[in-house]
């Protein structure tokens, strides 16, 4: 069978492209503050509770570590799919760029809270005993000391998230998530247009980049502090 290709109608194409951005942007966005927090307090708390640390519990610890290493092998493609009956729930569709949030902000928490409890485990554990010592509260140790501790190790965990969370949202474009995988798959990959697919690429990159070079600067601005 020939394929016949044909001249892109960026005429036609550029709207639905800048849209396409604007939903990536939204999605990341969203996934990264919602997600951000929760994956901050799933980290925490799976920190303190570690067995001989601030509020050791070895209960929480176990179902939180288990869920959390269930969830978090799963290729993101297939949770899409696994979760929606709860994108359906929460969104009332499977489509769309809103119902994409639900799964991604689900798979962005779990990574996240992992990602926050391994640099928190890196903080010098005598820093944490010195405030004990001295009568600090448990609560203001956490909050107030080990988390400021391996804030640039946090802003550079947090960083690699973000572009992990563009990875998602472009495969979102999957089950009509919208936003450039979407864009990708139908006027790229369904028309056989490789100028559309190289675009939607060089533009995926661009925000990965700018993203990066922010956090690297941002790390350091704190390391020099």
């Amino acid at each position: 069978m020939n394929i016949i290709h044909t001249a892109t109608d960026w005429g036609s194409l550029t709207p639905v492209l800048l849209q396409s951005i604007q939903e990536t942007i939204y999605m990341v966005v969203v996934t990264l503050l919602i997600g951000g927090v929760v994956g901050l307090l799933i980290g925490a708390v799976l920190y303190a509770t570690r067995p001989g640390n601030l509020f050791a519990n070895r209960i929480v610890f176990n179902v939180m570590n288990l869920a959390i290493n269930v969830i978090r092998p799963i290729p993101f493609i297939i949770f899409l799919t696994a979760v929606g009956p709860v994108t359906k729930a929460v969104a009332g569709t499977t489509l769309g760029t809103q119902a994409a949030i639900v799964p991604m902000t689900i798979m962005a928490a779990v990574v996240i809270g992992r990602v926050v409890e391994q640099n928190l485990v890196a903080v010098d554990p005598g820093i944490v005993e010195a405030a004990l010592a001295i009568g600090a509260k448990r609560f203001a140790i956490l909050f107030g000391l080990v988390i400021p501790e391996a804030l640039a190790p946090l802003i550079l965990g947090y960083t690699f998230m973000f572009i992990a969370v563009v990875d998602m949202s472009a495969m979102a474009g999957y089950i009509g998530g919208g936003g450039l995988g979407n864009f990708a798959i139908i006027y790229g990959y369904q028309q056989f247009n490789q100028e559309a697919t190289w675009v939607t690429v060089a533009i995926i990159i661009v925000i990965v980049q700018v993203g990066q070079i922010f956090g690297n600067w941002l790390a350091q601005r704190v390391l020099r502090r």
